[in-house]
């Protein structure tokens, strides 16, 4: 796995620092600790570089707490690991003690990469790049989260690689031929196999995205009900959906509990999808689910 290249941001204020810069082949880390007090741990921030398998750099922001675990979050469509529900989930489990990598995918925010319609699997394997980057740094990579696409890119991860065993899917779209003609038109379908593509368009006219065929066709391939089936039991997953979701139904995530084998589901009364009010309700759901089953896991490995 190419090395990561690393430089750090800085969370203050603090009142004691010590700084201190490493050099190594490939990679420069530069870091600066800091602490409020000697019994708190050591917060670092540090900005990573993580190549994807197709050479694509990944930029993400490591919350480091020194843990050994960390989480992983992933941002939803046409988003990135900048988004508000990110950084305050990072700041929730941060507060806990567990470290945190929050990303962008390839083709979003800081990441190269074009921009693509569809890519669930290939989002999964980017995810797959990050864990793979954690797990050759002896770290453990004990829980993943996504939020609306991120969601079912971290249930296609567990369903293709079977090798974590604390998941959640905020908001994820269990049939994902739904929600296409509310942002493509009604007759996308014959405009696209006429045109080989469709230009989404913002408000003043000007281009957001375009469509492909190949895009649309692969997020049409893409079955949510068969990888579900095929997350191994011992993986828990929780799955966290508003009751006010106007971009996807909440009846999708009904839909995930029935299938999905070792299934906890949380429903957040009023919340939209992105959770615009319900952002410290979220966060205490998460960190609950996700603590609670760390914890579980070191009483049965004794």
């Amino acid at each position: 796995m190419p090395n990561a290249m690393i430089t750090a941001q800085v969370r203050t204020p603090f009142i004691s620092s010590s700084c201190r810069r490493i050099s190594k082949p490939n990679s420069t880390i530069s870091t600066m600790a800091h602490s409020h007090s000697t019994q708190k741990p050591v917060i670092e921030r540090q900005r990573m570089i993580i190549p994807n398998k197709h050479g694509e750099k990944l930029v993400g922001l490591l919350h480091e707490t020194e843990s050994k675990e960390i989480v992983i979050l992933c941002h939803g469509f046409r988003s990135r690991k900048d988004y508000n529900t990110m950084t305050n989930l990072a700041a929730a489990l941060e507060k806990e003690g567990i470290s945190v990598f929050r990303f962008d995918f390839a083709g979003n925010g800081e990441s190269e990469g074009s921009f693509q319609y569809g890519n669930y699997y290939r989002e999964a394997d980017d995810l797959h790049a990050i864990i793979q980057h954690f797990s050759g740094e002896s770290r453990v990579v004990s829980a993943i989260l996504g939020h609306s696409k991120g969601g079912n890119v971290v249930l296609l991860y567990a369903s293709k690689y079977q090798d974590l065993r604390i998941v959640v899917n905020v908001s994820g779209r269990y049939d994902l031929k739904r929600g296409i003609a509310e942002r493509l038109g009604e007759d996308f379908i014959e405009i696209i196999k006429k045109d080989g593509h469709i230009d989404v368009k913002n408000k003043t006219g000007g281009i957001e995205y375009r469509v492909t065929e190949e895009a649309l066709m692969d997020r049409l391939r893409t079955e949510m009900h068969e990888a579900c089936l095929k997350i191994d039991k011992e993986c828990r997953v929780l799955t966290v959906h508003g009751s006010a979701d106007e971009i996807i139904s909440v009846e999708d995530a009904l839909e995930f509990a029935k299938v999905i084998p070792n299934h906890q589901l949380h429903i957040t009364e009023g919340a939209n999808h992105g959770y615009t009010s319900h952002q410290t309700e979220l966060a205490s759901t998460v960190v609950k689910f996700i603590t609670s089953a760390l914890e579980q896991d070191k009483v049965s490995s004794k």
